[in-house]
């Protein structure tokens, strides 16, 4: 009973989290474009999504290694051995962090001429370069912070972070002079790095205040744990990178194979941009209510398996499955009767609701998702999720790719989304 009022309370604390989070996010998304504009925005955006890569990189899985070692270390009350292993997924953080800076150092001209279209110079991706190991670190110690059911600080990290980070968006933009597209990216990413660097020290400092517990009554071996973290970050980190890649490609794809059935390439790109920027967006809002108890099935699971409580495993996995697809349907009916609803009440704009409508049946299958993703986490199987998550990628490329042009006619030619 104890464990799990433990996971409610968690899972409640993550969920509200999420909820402020969010919102606060997007008002503030809202103010940004209002302030620097269209162009500023969609340059902003490709340099983000080299940050998000590159983010991919620094963290390769690191924090799902930390919170599986921990969770079955302290389930066997070897504390001892569960803070070696946050020692030495922080050394392999620091490891990847510096070395995801360099690399980015090295590209950023690349990137900057042959992407951006030398839209910004060199000077944003040396500022991402800072702060990448710090969320390497920092994802390191929010696994931590998962496996000892203590989610709260992450949540508490993440939430002054996002203030921190609001408060230095608006004073930049307010006092330095928006003169180029440049100089709002700078601006941006300078507010996110010192976010990033204030996450990091916050989290490390209720780490240290965290373990001082531990380690006046254990000590700390020399216990390596190389070879299983990375037989836990390998398959992980391959399926993020190979999903960041293919992702971005997927970014390509679609508005070109668009244009086939006649439509002008900015205008794909606009009804692209319904799908993905308006339609998912409403369709997944609920999963906030999903994830945060999703995230916390991982430390749960790898304690019930280093105890050997197989049934027990089955038996909550059952009842996961059984709550999830309740709410998934009940999510499902909503989009499909009140799409027009959601759409104007979100958008002031009847377009998204016709997407809304159409993916609203797969959303059974993505709550599912991710639920059985993490449960997979949680039993060590990361191999078996990098399978399928790869599998799952290449085949969404290749139906777009070769299968969209096949179901080009005249009544879709001569469809809404063509005029």
């Amino acid at each position: 009973m104890k464990r799990t009022k433990k996971f409610i309370i968690n899972g409640f604390i993550l969920t509200i989290t999420a909820l402020i989070t969010r919102s606060i996010s997007m008002v503030f998304n809202i103010y940004v474009s209002n302030k620097i504009g269209s162009e500023a925005v969609g340059v902003f955006s490709l340099v983000m999504s080299v940050y998000m890569f590159f983010i991919t990189l620094a963290t390769s899985g690191l924090s799902i290694a930390c919170t599986y070692l921990v969770s079955q270390k302290f389930a066997k009350e070897k504390y001892e051995e569960g803070l070696k292993a946050v020692k030495s997924c922080t050394l392999f953080a620091v490891f990847l962090g510096l070395g995801s800076s360099l690399l980015i150092i090295l590209l950023s001209k690349i990137i900057s001429i042959n992407w951006l279209g030398s839209k910004v110079s060199v000077i944003p991706f040396y500022l991402i370069a800072i702060g990448l190991p710090c969320i390497s670190i920092s994802s390191v110690i929010n696994g931590y912070f998962s496996a000892v059911r203590k989610a709260y600080k992450s949540a508490i990290s993440q939430t002054l972070e996002l203030i921190v980070k609001i408060i230095i968006s608006v004073l930049l933009l307010k006092y330095f002079p928006l003169q180029s597209v440049e100089s709002v990216c700078i601006l941006l990413i300078l507010a996110d790095v010192i976010s990033e660097i204030f996450s990091v020290t916050l989290l490390s400092i209720l780490y240290k205040l965290d373990k001082r517990f531990f380690n006046k009554r254990y000590k700390i071996t020399g216990i390596r744990y190389k070879k299983k973290i990375l037989s836990i970050t390998l398959p992980i980190s391959i399926t993020s990178y190979i999903r960041s890649g293919l992702s971005t490609l997927k970014e390509f794809i679609v508005p070109n194979r668009l244009v086939l059935f006649g439509l002008p390439y900015t205008i794909a790109l606009s009804e692209y941009g319904r799908i993905t920027g308006m339609a998912f967006p409403v369709i997944l809002f609920p999963t906030v209510f999903i994830n945060s108890f999703s995230s916390l099935i991982v430390p749960e699971f790898s304690s019930l398996q280093a105890n050997g409580y197989k049934k027990r495993i089955i038996g909550v996995s059952n009842k996961i499955f059984i709550i999830t697809s309740l709410f998934a349907i009940f999510i499902t009916i909503i989009c499909i009767i009140f799409s027009n609803n959601l759409s104007y009440l979100i958008y002031q704009n009847l377009e998204p609701a016709k997407y809304i409508r159409i993916f609203a049946p797969l959303i059974l299958f993505m709550y599912l998702d991710n639920i059985i993703d993490n449960m997979l986490k949680g039993l060590n199987r990361q191999f078996n999720v990098m399978i399928c998550n790869i599998l799952d990628l290449l085949i969404t490329i290749s139906i777009l790719y070769f299968l969209l042009p096949i179901f080009r006619n005249n009544r879709f030619y001569n469809s809404n989304i063509c005029k």
